[in-house]
């Protein structure tokens, strides 16, 4: 498991929003919802998609290739096609900065 790495301040990411960034040469996607943050890998494990270009809605990330659905939270598939949850990544806040450590799974 990588070290925690800033990545933006708080105020970076509106909330609700989300802000695709690499972080340790992964493709992750930044959430901020309901005052916390939260990371998941940029990958839908349906066919690949970009989950950071999905629709935000509370805690789901819709892809926008066939509309399968994530909680950002735990990365868990919700919808068809997606059956594989995608992976988390630990998020802490330490001020006004957030920082990101990659989960290698």
């Amino acid at each position: 498991m990588s070290d925690f790495i800033a990545v933006c301040t708080t105020s970076e990411i509106p909330d609700p929003g989300k802000q695709t960034l690499e972080v340790d040469d992964r493709i992750v996607v930044l959430f901020h919802v309901g005052g916390e943050f939260f990371c998941i890998d940029d990958v839908c494990t349906h066919d690949g998609g970009p989950l950071g270009e999905g629709e935000l809605s509370d805690h789901t990330i819709a892809c926008p290739r066939h509309f399968a659905k994530f909680d950002i939270r735990t990365g868990k598939a919700l919808t068809m096609p997606a059956t594989v949850d995608t992976v988390v990544h630990d998020v802490k806040v330490e001020g006004d900065k957030v920082f990101v450590r990659i989960n290698d799974q």
